[in-house]
């Protein structure tokens, strides 16, 4: 990279707009830039996630994926470019199957909550979440990799089950919802 950030304020984006990596300029509150924050916040609340104290595995995962998002939203930075692709699918449907393999089937719906790395866990899924729909949102009116919308489903879904191993880890249960009608 060089010294291309050499210069973080630019005053280029006052005007309400910002650049792609094609060079156009877009509206700041376009949908593909609305989906770029979003995948940036998701990756901060990865980086909250990581502060946290984690197994070895967990924690090089979690750096693996973030920077998977980053190559995430530098595709859709690039409109017509693909960065993310099948094996990264694979990779995440594969942690997602080895940790579940550890826990037991569930019975009820849960609360996000218990251990904190848990709750920050289901914190991230609930904002992986918001890029998923927000990603959803962009393919309705540019082309968006059907890889992309996969790694972003199987991440929600990876970290559902990471919030309950983690709890798993701390010697604690799932938070289990009550229904009305029991409470």
């Amino acid at each position: 990279m060089g010294n291309r950030l050499g210069k973080i304020v630019t005053r280029t984006g006052d005007a309400g707009t910002t650049g792609l990596g094609d060079g156009t300029r877009v509206g700041k509150d376009c949908p593909r830039i609305d989906c770029i924050g979003e995948i940036d916040e998701l990756n901060s609340s990865l980086g909250v996630l990581l502060a946290e104290t984690l197994p070895e595995t967990v924690r090089a995962a979690l750096l693996r994926i973030q920077n998977d998002l980053f190559d995430l939203g530098g595709e859709i930075c690039i409109p017509g470019s693909a960065i993310i692709g099948e094996a990264h699918v694979s990779r995440i449907e594969a942690l997602a199957a080895e940790l579940n393999d550890e826990l037991t089937p569930l019975k009820n719906f849960i609360l996000p909550g218990g251990a904190r790395s848990a709750a920050l866990a289901h914190l991230s899924r609930a904002v992986c979440r918001r890029v998923e729909r927000r990603i959803a949102q962009l393919g309705n009116s540019e082309t968006v990799s059907g890889f992309t919308r996969q790694y972003i489903n199987r991440l929600s879904d990876l970290l559902f089950i990471l919030g309950r191993a983690l709890n798993r880890l701390e010697g604690l249960g799932d938070v289990l919802w009550t229904q009305v009608k029991e409470r």
